[in-house]
């Protein structure tokens, strides 16, 4: 389990396909504090550390996580958010974060509000995709506040600090990114669709 909240920033090093599985190496700060079969989040997915060697790590993605998620756009130099598994009676500074995607979702908008920013994004709809005003996402590993969700709409607002530290700053309207919702709105909407009328 994880909470949302990153603890560094990894650079794409390597990416290397095998089969219907693609290994990436990645290098950051924290990459020689790992340990062989540890749970990394990267951009909120929830990856198996493979291997390890000097300042770098590699993780391993097989088709299912491809295809849910953005994964399969990263490219060599790409930055990632990283945030190791919660330990046990730990501080939950975020939120629940599974490191389980949902789907994939697109910035429309940056917008600067003095000093912070307003991202807005579109996903597609779906029984489980539930979202409520001052609710919780997960956007690429991130906890964020839900900002006026319309539809299939909804914004976050960034301050400096997560800004300057995570990937938000490379987001721009077009880019695609990876989402995963409240994992207690998701079972409130798996119970309220047992009892409703087929």
């Amino acid at each position: 389990m994880f909470t949302g909240i990153i603890e560094a920033s990894g650079k794409i090093t390597h990416i290397e396909h095998e089969a219907d599985n693609v290994h990436f190496t990645v290098a950051s700060p924290i990459s020689g504090e790992l340990k062989i079969d540890q749970s990394l989040a990267h951009d909120g997915v929830c990856l198996t550390v493979v291997a390890l060697e000097d300042g770098t790590h590699t993780v391993t993605a097989i088709r299912e996580t491809l295809d849910r998620t953005r994964l399969g756009d990263w490219k060599t130099g790409d930055t990632v958010n990283l945030e190791r598994a919660m330990m046990a009676g730990a501080r939950l500074d975020g939120h629940i974060v599974q490191g389980h995607v949902d789907t994939v979702g697109e910035c429309l908008k940056v917008e600067e509000a003095g000093g912070s920013w307003y991202f807005t994004f579109r996903y597609a709809l779906s029984p489980e995709t539930l979202l409520v005003d001052k609710g919780s996402v997960c956007i690429n590993g991130v906890s964020l506040t839900v900002v006026e969700p319309v539809d299939d709409t909804f914004k976050v607002a960034i301050i400096p600090y997560t800004y300057e530290h995570t990937n938000f700053k490379a987001l721009a309207p077009g880019v695609k990114v990876n989402l995963e919702f409240d994992i207690i709105g998701k079972y409130i909407a798996r119970q309220m669709a047992a009892y409703r009328p087929s």
